[in-house]
């Protein structure tokens, strides 16, 4: 294993503090936990929060600021926070007008995050959640029931965010939650394995000519395993995917994250992207939004997920073209 750590166990709590002193315009730690929260003044607004394991950066916390995350919960390495330091996070997001939570569908996460809520309501904190399961490869899958959440968990940050800051009341922010959740599909493809740094060693073995359609974000098993072939035949069974789950009409608008698993070059992703869209404007979609770069990641793993909303509401639309002060969205 060669990696750029001090020991193995202070990965975390290290790479929070070097996260929280190279934003410090915009983002503060909360003492003694591994929480992000924004410093900008949001009072009477509905406080954001997410989080999970690290290891998928610039997730969570790197969509803490202005317009997106009210603050964010590093839990180790593909592990879930605890309840209490997620209760830390709610407490730093909120605002007075309540504050809704942003979950993964992983069992931990699901568990942990669901406790917290409990102790913040316990604490007079009115909160409500979105459990979120795009990932459309595998159902029940390691460590999780049902559908897995993946990279478009991030389109939920951001359009969630836009609405909290203009106002949008919890109740209000559950529906919309809801709505895109459901419009929300996400399925990725991975050419290596992530080293955890406590482990030491790849999470799975695959030969150097292989590549797995479906895999986790922790490294859960994908689907199938094929020989590595054309950038544009990945992309055609990705898609092929995609559009058997939202049996799309000529027309239809989506917005689209091209997301790198942390070890691919953005010049291969933007070489994805081409292929994408070219089969993407082949089926008659009308594309409103492009995102490509490293979103949601799995440490050093080479791959790459993609995920298409469906523009069911044109304010989404706005909602992911606004700017905002964080550390990653750019």
């Amino acid at each position: 294993m060669k990696k750029i750590i001090n020991q193995p166990g202070d990965v975390v709590s290290q790479m929070v503090k070097g996260l929280a002193s190279a934003h410090a315009d915009i983002l503060a730690q909360v003492p003694d936990t591994q929480v992000l929260y924004r410093t900008v003044e949001t009072p009477d607004i509905v406080g954001i929060v997410s989080g999970g394991g690290s290891g998928h950066e610039p997730s969570h916390a790197g969509f803490v600021g202005k317009g997106m995350l009210s603050a964010a919960v590093s839990g180790e390495v593909f592990t879930s926070p605890t309840p209490d330091q997620i209760l830390e996070g709610i407490k730093a997001a909120d605002n007075g007008a309540g504050v809704f939570v942003v979950i993964k569908n992983y069992t931990g996460d699901v568990m942990n995050f669901e406790i917290a809520q409990e102790f913040a309501e316990a604490e007079g904190i009115e909160t409500a959640a979105i459990i979120v399961d795009d990932d459309i490869a595998m159902e029940d899958s390691t460590y999780t029931a049902g559908r897995r959440g993946i990279a478009g968990t991030v389109f939920m940050h951001k359009i969630l965010g836009y609405y909290a800051d203009h106002g949008k009341s919890l109740s209000d922010l559950k529906a919309i939650a809801e709505k895109v959740n459901d419009n929300l599909k996400s399925i990725g493809l991975a050419l290596t394995a992530a080293t955890v740094p406590e482990v030491g060693k790849p999470g799975f073995d695959i030969a150097n000519d292989e590549f797995e359609y479906g895999i986790g974000i922790h490294g859960e098993p994908g689907y199938r395993r094929e020989k590595i072939k054309p950038a544009k035949e990945m992309a055609a069974e990705l898609i092929g995917r995609l559009k058997e789950e939202f049996s799309w009409s000529a027309g239809d608008r989506f917005a689209v994250l091209v997301n790198g698993m942390g070890g691919t070059p953005l010049m291969e992703l933007y070489l994805f992207w081409n292929d994408i869209q070219e089969q993407l404007a082949d089926e008659g979609l009308e594309i409103d939004f492009v995102k490509v770069g490293d979103l949601m990641t799995s440490l050093e793993m080479q791959g790459a997920s993609l995920t298409l909303l469906k523009v069911e509401d044109t304010d989404w639309v706005q909602a992911l073209q606004a700017p905002v002060n964080t550390a990653a969205w750019g």
